[in-house]
């Protein structure tokens, strides 16, 4: 059995106007210098890290140690729903700093990985092309390099719902009522398609849509009501540009049904030197619940691998 272990980390951030701390959970050993820890940016921006959670399982299998967290405003983290619709407050640099404020923590700022699913990941691209000190390895897991391309992917997708759900759909947003329970049912008929095609639903993903639901203030004010109707910060998001900037070992992941299709990641595979990507067959957005074992062999073959 691995050493699993929970804890808060003191967060500064002035205009919160209160304290902060951000919720994690280590799974194995980060002192042990010979295995690079892997850090797991969970998505949204606002779905808490639960459903991200089958990930650390490599600690477990393989020995490789991880970091999970909560990202500021969800889940176990500090909560800030004064902050709602504050753009100014919730942006990505905000996420990039609680990021380099855990690895200085965890004083492995010299030697980490980092893997993003969705959001995680777009914030993932957005940490990497900096050329942060001490990232050796990147993946990226069902992860556009642009909004504006995948809002446009999103509502192709959409036309496939049968004609009633997207009458339903059109309705509520013209209204201003997305926040209605119709809405919502209509929302959950796409990420039936494209989300998670597994039924029931994973408990670990209702747990974590249900944290998200209860306080929507970081996805409601960067993303929107829904994955196709973005109005939130993050609408104009594109790190396109700044993809050569990527030097380190990356895998891209996404799924065969996954809304986040392969147009979406392109840029990722054409402007990255070192650069490999698999798709999931089996899968949609969340081939860490849909195929487990799987998604956990090929993320550990690629962190195990010598460059």
């Amino acid at each position: 059995m691995i050493a699993i272990t929970e804890g808060e980390i003191a967060f500064d951030v002035p205009k919160s106007g209160k304290a902060c701390k951000t919720w994690y959970k280590v799974y194995g050993d980060l002192s042990d210098t010979s295995r690079t820890p892997t850090v797991i940016l969970h998505g949204g921006p606002g779905v808490p890290h639960w459903y991200v959670e089958p990930m650390a399982e490599i600690a477990e299998r393989y020995g490789l140690p991880v970091v999970i967290y909560d990202q500021l405003g969800c889940g176990l983290s500090t909560h800030l729903p004064e902050k709602n619709g504050d753009t100014d407050f919730w942006t990505v640099e905000l996420f990039i700093d609680e990021l380099h404020n855990l690895l200085n923590f965890f004083g492995i700022h010299d030697n980490y990985n980092v893997l993003g699913h969705s959001w995680g990941g777009m914030l993932a691209a957005s940490f990497a092309v900096r050329k942060p000190k001490g990232l050796k390895k990147l993946i990226l897991s069902s992860a556009p390099a642009s909004m504006p391309v995948m809002i446009e992917i999103c509502n192709e997708l959409r036309k496939t719902l049968p004609q009633d759900i997207q009458d339903t759909l059109d309705k509520h947003e013209a209204a201003g009522t997305t926040d209605s329970p119709e809405y919502k049912a209509a929302c959950d008929e796409f990420d039936a398609r494209f989300g998670c095609r597994l039924q029931p639903t994973p408990e670990l993903l209702v747990r974590a849509l249900k944290s998200m639901e209860d306080d929507p203030t970081v996805y409601h004010t960067m993303n929107g009501p829904s994955e196709f109707h973005v109005i939130g910060s993050l609408k104009n998001w594109s790190v396109i540009d700044e993809i050569h900037n990527i030097e380190v070992p990356t895998l891209l992941l996404n799924g065969r049904y996954d809304e986040v299709q392969d147009k979406a990641m392109d840029p990722f595979f054409l402007k990255i030197k070192q650069v490999r990507w698999l798709q999931f067959s089996n899968s949609a957005h969340l081939a860490q619940l849909e195929e487990t074992d799987r998604y956990l062999e090929v993320i550990s073959r690629f962190l195990q691998t010598e460059v």
